[in-house]
């Protein structure tokens, strides 16, 4: 099995940071709270003087480590393009070898290392969910009725499907001859709580003709894992989707999760091997779809009287691989669209997978900063290519008592595409 690098194998990169502080104007959380143990170049000093024996594992240094979204945005603005959310992952599995996992963590790895209790649970709380949850107004999501472990009162929650999205389609469905053969990561997200999302994914594809399999044993991508420090469940699940998605020869492995794109397309990259290879074959559902010619497509359909006011948040997972044009050239293209680019469309929503489990009130402040951005652009809806983000935006819309709804840009594709 293939492992993840530790934190001594980032010792390079540690020492690359000169502690010049340009990391402040661009970390959400240092945003949120203005402390040095919050920013990255604080981070990497911290990992450096655990790797140097200077420190040990206290309570201090893991809470610190723990205050990272993992959003790349540090990395971004550096100079010397310090990896700080790498390194932080890497303590993270450092601190879970040595002190063990927290004890969400341990749920966390739990379930994803079992897909079939995954599958159960899910399934279970999309049956029961009448009675978990109340319904907010328009579309806006659900609310739980009682308190949860983890889970805060007067959170925005998606509800969870009684039948998960790969249980609703074949394994294999043919396109026409000569077009590509992909297959699709659906990810968690898709799979329990947006199965319209990957309805809409399979509609698009049809139109083009293109071939798709969606292998039904394939599990997490391991990203929630990652935040977690579970380091072992990552190499677990890497290695189960290895086996899945080249079971067949495809020409691509496709994803509509962000997330899952940085995590098949990075993590796994790193693993080196044939995770790379299976890396080098991973895109994105938009930059598939505009080196397919769909915007072009779009462009020959009529146009509409009324149209649709979207803005588009960029998702720190596809922003940090560079992926920023094809989601608003698709946008751009749909006939019921009046597209207009919001300010910091590419600022973190607050999500950071489990991060906004651990420290919610500061992922509510991070939220509402996007939250304001959507209102001042006037749009009624926000789009994003990541169901993470739609959770957390349409939360932090919700907060701040918007009408704005969240959605995949997918759902949008959908409404205008031919009927079968």
């Amino acid at each position: 099995m293939a492992k993840l690098k530790n934190l001594e194998d980032y010792r390079e990169e540690i020492e690359q940071c000169v502690k010049c502080g340009a990391c402040r104007a661009h970390c959400p959380v240092f945003g949120a709270e203005r402390r040095e143990g919050r920013v990255a170049r604080g981070k990497v000093a911290l990992s450096k003087a655990v790797l140097d024996g200077e420190i040990g594992l206290e309570e201090k240094v893991i809470e610190d480590l723990s205050q990272c979204l993992l959003c790349g945005s540090c990395c971004a603005g550096c100079p010397n393009k310090v990896p700080t959310e790498e390194i932080v992952a890497a303590a993270r599995r450092k601190i879970a070898e040595q002190r063990g996992l927290s004890s969400f963590g341990k749920g966390v790895a739990a379930i994803l290392g079992r897909p079939k209790l995954m599958n159960t649970l899910a399934k279970t709380g999309g049956a029961l969910s009448s009675l978990l949850f109340k319904k907010l107004p328009e579309h806006s999501g659900l609310r739980l009725r009682f308190p949860a472990p983890y889970l805060e009162s007067g959170r925005t929650l998606p509800p969870l499907t009684a039948r998960p999205f790969r249980e609703r389609c074949p394994e294999r469905i043919e396109g026409k001859e000569g077009m590509p053969t992909v297959a699709f990561f659906t990810g968690c997200g898709i799979n329990y709580m947006y199965p319209e999302i990957g309805e809409a994914f399979l509609r698009a594809l049809k139109f083009l003709g293109v071939t798709v399999i969606i292998p039904g044993d394939q599990a997490c991508c391991g990203l929630p894992a990652v935040s977690a420090g579970a380091g072992e469940v990552v190499e677990q699940l890497a290695e189960q989707n290895l086996a899945a998605l080249t079971r067949e020869p495809v020409d691509y492995v496709l994803t509509a999760c962000a997330s899952c794109n940085a995590g098949i397309g990075k993590i796994y990259a790193d693993l080196g091997g044939d995770y790379e290879q299976l890396a080098a074959k991973t895109r994105d559902i938009f930059v598939f779809l505009v080196e397919m010619g769909l915007p072009e497509k779009l462009a020959e359909l009529p146009s509409r009287g009324v149209k649709t006011r979207v803005t588009y948040h960029d998702p720190c997972h596809l922003r940090t691989r560079g992926i920023t044009k094809e989601p608003r050239a698709i946008l751009k293209s749909l006939p019921q669209v009046e597209f207009v680019e919001m300010e910091d469309a590419a600022t973190c929503c607050g999500l950071g997978g489990t991060y906004s489990v651990y420290h919610y009130e500061n992922s509510k402040r991070i939220g509402a900063k996007k939250a304001g951005r959507i209102e001042e652009s006037g749009a009624e809806l926000v789009a994003t290519d990541c169901p993470g983000c739609i959770m957390q935006l349409q939360d932090a819309v919700n907060h701040a008592g918007g009408k704005q709804r969240a959605v995949h840009i997918l759902e949008l594709l959908n409404e205008v595409l031919p009927e079968e």
